[in-house]
């Protein structure tokens, strides 16, 4: 999640400051009624996309990079780099137990899951591949492609914030080679699981990595450098282009039947940003639009990456490769911020721009997120004109009591219905997240899980439901899944 402070280009200010302005004059406001008598997902068509996400690292345990490093970290003021000095080291244990959360999606009535495969577990030192690994993740393949109720269709994730040990030592994706190292293992992955895999996501949350880790400084490598940032997005969007382009040479297996062997985007992470109160705040909150939700999309779209920093960096490259690179278009959402301008900070640039507050009227998770379905409803007519087909590849809330997932999934999905009611093609809605995992620098404080684990108390980390369950699963009814 974004917490440090978007910077974007001074001559986008005119157009930053109308688009915040528009968003603050109309105020919405969803009817909890037309919620509760909404048929969830009517009319979607069988080939709606209904199902869970998670990530590899923060799921299996056992794994060896660039985060495993970091959580053995302090700041320099002695606080540990994740909250109670926690560690991925045996996560939910899902390398061991992967046939238990394949099981959980099986009754949940999904007919896709997105999970990752962890890069530094697969290629351990450059050039290497472990047989063993990729085995292992080969049977959890099949094991959906092969489940009880009906084929699950996997959507493989390739990135998800961790390097191996190899490619950090060289600079991670400041590294000039970054992008072609990763092309070469996006090809390795499409000639091991093409035959089962036709949905690829290359990246998870671009904008997010270079927020926490190049700005906020509060991820590895703990850098607080926009410049340094700026050219690790674009190192990033460069990478897409290379991986996508090796994914359909390698993967010309058609898994689905469908007549497409491959279908690829990326999941991009998008927030909302209202102003909190004046002007100023308005064009501030317009500067953020425009850096962290718009310059991935368009550079994709037009082909040319722009990326610009007020007195640190401007790059501005044409990335032909970009353009054709999506299928569709990811999108994770959370929440929105409403902004409240600290202009002192942003001209000195010592911090962010801004500082994130919430509407204390509405309903928080427990990280402290608003609840605003309609910012869903909003960013989705947003996106639209793009022209992608586009998958909420996240959407959830930390909740450890459990009793604001089911209204969170009913009043999401209905943003969706509202959204492909207006034209917008979503075709899918993936659930953040099947089980509770190590939710990076909050260690395990952040619960989103369908299926709740108690990581302290229970050694064999089972997965129990929460109420919510209940609720996914009424949803697949409704599609004929389950």
């Amino acid at each position: 999640m974004p917490a440090g402070g978007p910077y974007a280009n001074p001559a986008l200010l005119t157009l930053a400051a109308i688009a915040a302005a528009g968003g603050c004059h109309k105020p919405l406001t969803f009817d909890q009624q037309d919620i509760d008598h909404h048929q969830m997902l009517a009319g979607v068509g069988p080939g709606f996309l209904l199902g869970v996400a998670t990530s590899a690292y923060q799921i299996e345990g056992g794994n060896q990079n660039d985060w495993t490093d970091w959580e053995r970290g302090r700041y320099a003021d002695g606080q540990p780099h994740v909250a109670d000095g926690a560690s991925a080291s045996r996560a939910a244990d899902s390398w061991n137990l992967w046939r238990q959360d394949v099981a959980a999606v099986e009754d949940l009535g999904a007919n896709v899951y997105r999970l990752g495969i962890e890069w530094s577990r697969l290629e351990p030192t450059e050039g290497a591949w472990d047989t063993a690994a990729a085995a292992r993740y080969r049977e959890m393949l099949v094991a959906l492609r092969t489940a009880r109720r009906h084929p699950i269709a996997p959507m493989l994730n390739l990135y998800h914030f961790t390097l191996p040990h190899w490619l950090a030592a060289r600079g991670g994706w400041e590294w000039a080679g970054a992008p072609e190292a990763f092309a070469a293992f996006a090809a390795r992955a499409a000639d091991a699981f093409g035959d089962l895999v036709d949905l690829w996501c290359t990246l998870n949350e671009p904008n997010v990595y270079v927020t926490k880790g190049y700005i906020a400084g509060q991820w590895p490598p703990g850098v607080r450098d926009p410049a340094r940032g700026a050219r690790v997005l674009a190192r990033l969007l460069q990478a897409h282009a290379l991986a996508a382009a090796a994914i359909r040479v390698h993967d010309r297996a058609d898994a689905d039947g469908d007549g497409s062997a491959t279908r690829i985007g990326l999941a991009h992470n998008v927030r909302v940003f209202d102003p909190a109160g004046g002007p100023v705040d308005g064009l501030i909150a317009g500067i953020a639009d425009n850096f962290y939700n718009r310059a991935i999309p368009d550079a994709v779209a037009t082909g040319r990456i722009h990326i610009a920093l007020p007195l640190a960096i401007t790059i501005d490259e044409p990335a032909p490769a970009l353009r054709g690179s999506f299928d569709w278009l990811g999108i994770n959402y959370y929440t929105r911020d409403l902004v409240r301008s600290q202009i002192v900070r942003a001209i000195t640039r010592r911090g962010a721009p801004y500082d994130q507050v919430a509407d204390p009227a509405r309903p928080h998770s427990d990280m402290g997120w608003e609840i605003y379905p309609e910012g869903l409803y909003r960013l989705l007519l947003s996106f639209a004109p793009y022209g992608w087909p586009i998958i909420v590849t996240e959407s959830g809330v930390a909740d450890r009591a459990g009793k604001l997932r089911p209204e969170f999934i009913r009043s999401h999905v209905y943003a969706i219905d509202r959204a492909r009611a207006e034209g917008v093609p979503v075709i899918g809605y993936l659930h953040w997240s099947l089980i509770d995992n190590f939710e990076w620098s909050h260690g395990y404080e952040g619960r989103f899980g369908l299926y709740t684990i108690d990581f302290a108390g229970d050694p064999a980390l089972t997965r129990r439901p929460t109420a919510a369950v209940a609720t996914f699963q009424a949803l697949a009814r409704g599609l004929g899944l389950r």
